[in-house]
């Protein structure tokens, strides 16, 4: 299946995605049809909202519902299917007092009815209560598995019980505001990500933390955090939104878009007035993105950061494919979306409940989405002004040294569709994160609505499709077939929604060749939009 049918969703099916649902006492069997691949054996984790109000209190954001971790188990050609909330502070005491407590991304909590005015002045003056709800991504650190956000508290979750095991406060071991739930993962178990920071002069900056891998002591990785390389900040109390970053074998790349954090708004938001995170983000008008470089080890374990600016028009980033280097140059394939406005401003759960009609509406005033390869040289003369310095045969990306000295990048299309989103992307990332590959997978969005598997081929541009009327899939994970040779040997695994059906969801097995069927596995309860997740060996 080569082309990209365009489907509509007049009945709203999707709806059903946003609807909190109730956690399960036990493993639940699924009817499996087709027949599930032997070398699966190990458990498909993933994280998305569960709960979308507590008692008459509604959740308005996307990424404000309650952590619900999702689990399938794979064991001799059978599956099983189980959830759990994630027992967080935000959760616990949420359900406790039957209210909102902490403030969510787009939902202000407030202050208890039964204090009174001064006890709530000094529960104020005391700061901001920095929300646990890890509702983005699961991954391990040594040899713990984590749920996570984007703040500076991360979850350490049991992968078989799913139950809640404690809250680590990052702050604890290294200096950063809170980190990425994309971090990369070295073959040794070795973490990296990213976070903002207080620089030097009280001036902000972006963090690269290290966490090593399991210790022989068997003590905690986290503790042996370090920094190993710091970004400047384009504006000093601004720092830009980040949501994940590029490595490549020896350098990491930091995109600086012009979505940015008022910390000022920020940190008086919640004093004055009723306000979330959501109200502490501007755009700049006249910034533009900003590319950063930094060679990952020049020995000891530190990086360097390297000091050219490359800018590029205005984008908002989100997920980064892949990142490799080639002949002197950093090739960074990244999904993005045009122009300053924040596309978070669209993820409002009334929007995305409304309907079709409504949807399409929003999404034809939101930025629109487009996979570009961004090509970046490493080797740089002040005198070559003007003149294209990407000599790679194979790609149309450019970067022109500008008369102050900075470098323009202008970057190739790899897939581009209007209000058609190639999202939540995958690659074959065992054999293939930081090198030279051919394929991504992706998450297809249709105005916002998730409703297709997408195989992009990044060298030629031609795409494979999975797709079903009212079926509602998520972010699709690579498994390598064991013995595989070629980089797309392996299977995609997608938990799809189809309410219309008679079991309304289901694990679906796709090959990853030809994007064709294996097997789906499925079960009778309602299953939630989940965001990322990962397959567990």
């Amino acid at each position: 299946m080569v082309h990209l049918f365009k489907f509509e969703h007049p009945a709203g099916g999707y709806k059903k995605i946003f609807e909190t649902v109730e956690e399960l006492s036990e493993p639940v069997p699924a009817t499996v049809t087709g027949r599930i691949p032997s070398f699966l054996k190990g458990s498909l984790l993933r994280l998305g909202p569960g709960l979308f109000e507590v008692g008459d209190e509604p959740f308005y954001h996307l990424f404000d519902g309650q952590a619900l971790m999702h689990k399938f188990d794979f064991k001799n050609g059978q599956v099983t299917y189980f959830n759990k909330y994630v027992k967080t502070d935000a959760y616990v005491r949420a359900i406790t007092e039957k209210r909102v407590v902490i403030t969510e991304f787009g939902t202000f909590a407030y202050p208890d009815p039964c204090k009174n005015i001064f006890s709530r002045f000094f529960t104020y003056f005391k700061g901001v209560e920095v929300t646990d709800n890890c509702l983005v991504n699961v991954y391990p650190i040594g040899e713990d598995y984590y749920a996570v956000t984007e703040t500076n508290y991360i979850t350490k979750v049991n992968t078989d019980t799913l139950d809640t095991l404690k809250k680590v406060d990052l702050c604890n071991y290294v200096n950063i505001n809170g980190v990425t739930a994309h971090p990369h993962i070295e073959r040794d178990g070795t973490v990296f990500n990213i976070g903002n920071c207080m620089g030097k002069g009280a001036s902000l900056a972006y963090n690269v933390v290290r966490i090593p891998p399991t210790q022989k002591d068997k003590s905690d990785p986290i503790e042996k955090s370090k920094v190993v390389v710091q970004f400047p900040s384009a504006e000093r109390f601004k720092p830009s939104y980040v949501h994940s970053f590029g490595m490549s074998e020896n350098y990491f790349v930091f995109v600086e878009t012009p979505v940015k954090i008022n910390l000022l708004k920020f940190l008086s938001a919640w004093s004055i007035r009723g306000s979330n995170y959501m109200d502490c983000f501007e755009s700049n008008e006249v910034l533009g993105t900003l590319f950063h470089i930094a060679r990952k080890d020049i020995g000891g374990g530190q990086g360097e950061y390297i000091d050219h600016k490359f800018r590029a028009a205005p984008i908002n980033l989100f997920h980064h494919i892949n990142t490799y280097e080639d002949n002197g140059f950093i090739v960074a394939d990244v999904c993005t979306w045009k122009g300053f406005e924040f596309v978070y401003n669209y993820l409002w759960l009334a929007n995305l409940r409304s309907n079709w009609e409504e949807v399409k509406k929003a999404a034809m005033m939101a930025p629109q989405p487009e996979v570009r390869r961004y090509v970046i040289p490493l080797d740089i003369h002040r005198e070559e002004q003007g003149k294209n310095l990407i000599c790679l045969p194979y790609t149309t990306a450019t970067a022109v040294m500008r008369t102050d000295g900075t470098i323009w990048l202008e970057p190739e299309v790899l897939f581009s569709g209007p209000r058609q989103a190639f999202e939540f992307p995958q690659i074959n990332y065992e054999k293939h994160g930081g090198k030279n590959y051919s394929y991504a997978y992706a998450l297809g969005l249709n105005h916002f609505i998730p409703d297709r598997i997408i195989k992009l081929n990044v060298k030629t541009k031609e795409t494979w499709v999975w797709q079903e009327p009212d079926s509602y899939p998520s972010e699709p994970l690579f498994v390598q077939t064991p013995d595989g040779v070629d980089e797309d040997d392996g299977v995609l695994l997608t938990v799809v929604v189809s309410p219309g059906a008679q079991k309304s969801g289901y694990m679906l097995i796709l090959n990853a060749k030809d994007m064709s069927e294996i097997a789906r596995a499925e079960v009778d309860c309602p299953i939630p939009v989940t965001f990322h997740g990962m397959y567990k060996k």
